[in-house]
């Protein structure tokens, strides 16, 4: 099997000091737990907007094709796109956001298997409501298109940890704590253990 991981500087794992983050202990966990060949591809890239990955998802994925591998594909971006820029507004408008996850998440979905991790707060209140919105519209596209959703911004809202590495660090990446706490909400995420817990088809 091979894994894509394709979203901005939260899936990269910025800011943790065990240059891990949640993908890193997903992998890790996955090689622990199971014999099962996997290659798995951190496509995250730090200040990316849903505009930079629509425009570069494809070809990364398909330079990592192989015939007799399946290949799944896991979504996470969002807080490039809502971040202020000096003037006060975003870096895109919601709109821009919410049109270019959906064909991100259209022509994806039509070619592979694919699941959508939500974007988590911030310490900026502003900046945090912005992301709140922009993850309703993502659960509603993906509901749309039959794509697993999680939605991970209120659980972390309510963790102090969480709270805590982002006023310690720059507001927006958490350190090894949070990027764990979001590691255990994605590996207890039912539609993730599928693709583990039942038999894998070659496509």
């Amino acid at each position: 099997m091979v894994i894509c991981f394709i979203g901005d500087s939260l899936v990269n794992g910025v800011h943790d000091p065990e240059a891990r983050g949640w993908v890193g202990r997903l992998v890790s966990d996955i090689h622990g737990g199971d014999e099962m060949l996997l290659a798995a591809y951190n496509l995250g890239i730090r200040r990316d907007t849903s505009a930079d990955i629509l425009a570069r998802w494809q070809d990364e994925v398909e330079s990592r094709l192989f015939d007799d591998e399946p290949m799944r594909l896991v979504f996470s971006f969002g807080a490039a796109d809502m971040r202020s820029v000096p003037g006060g507004e975003s870096r895109l408008t919601m709109e821009e956001a919410v049109s270019n996850a959906r064909a991100l998440l259209t022509a994806a979905n039509a070619k592979y298997p694919v699941l959508m991790i939500g974007p988590p707060p911030t310490a900026d209140p502003a900046f945090t409501r912005r992301l709140t919105t922009l993850d309703q519209h993502y659960a509603a596209i993906c509901d749309e298109l039959v794509i697993p959703y999680l939605s991970i911004i209120a659980d972390l809202q309510n963790s102090e940890i969480y709270l805590e590495e982002l006023v310690n660090g720059d507001g927006v990446h958490p350190g090894a704590a949070g990027y764990a706490h979001i590691f255990r909400l994605v590996n207890a995420w039912p539609a993730w253990r599928f693709w583990f817990d039942s038999p894998v088809q070659v496509a």
